[in-house]
């Protein structure tokens, strides 16, 4: 049970050469945390994040003391971040037209993204509330570019895996 301890896990060497002196295991890879760079960048996002949260959360509840205009900068506040949510997947666009392949993409996601987005937009209509509704049409707007790469660039079947001969 050694090496299931984290102290083990964490630094063990990486590579082939990894178990090179131990018999037992050989040339195999190592099964450890290999993408210490990529997590560090997640936690650090996240954090940034939270940490915009927790400054919004301060600002509203402490230094807005009015609460028709705390209501107002609250929605204003949110519609921001729902705008950047939905315009976040162009990001991956630029790729999809690069690569012509929409591999990078979710169909099931951007059905989704367009239904959700368009019932929020349609309640938001019928509310008169432009905090739900305006925030919602980027997520319309984008499904639609969306739904149109996977009909421009079809997804094509994984070519790695060839089917057995019988």
């Amino acid at each position: 049970m050694r090496g299931l301890h984290p102290r083990h896990v964490l630094h063990r060497p990486h590579g082939p050469q990894a178990y090179a002196n131990d018999p037992e295991r050989g040339q195999r890879p190592v099964p450890a945390l290999s993408h210490h760079g990529s997590q560090r960048a997640v936690l650090l996002q996240t954090a940034t994040l939270l940490g915009v949260l927790l400054l919004g959360y301060g600002y509203f509840g402490l230094l807005v003391p009015d609460p028709e205009a705390r209501l107002q900068q609250l929605g204003l506040f949110c519609s921001v971040f729902t705008i950047s949510m939905y315009l976040s997947p162009l990001a991956d666009l630029a790729k999809v037209i690069q690569t012509k392949s929409t591999q990078c993409l979710s169909f099931s996601l951007t059905i989704a993204t367009l239904l959700t987005s368009a019932s929020w937009s349609l309640y938001g209509f019928r509310l008169r509330d432009p905090y739900i509704m305006v925030p919602n049409l980027p997520g319309i707007f984008t499904s639609f570019i969306r739904l149109w790469l996977f009909w421009k660039y079809p997804q094509e079947q994984d070519r790695n895996y060839r089917l057995l001969q019988t």
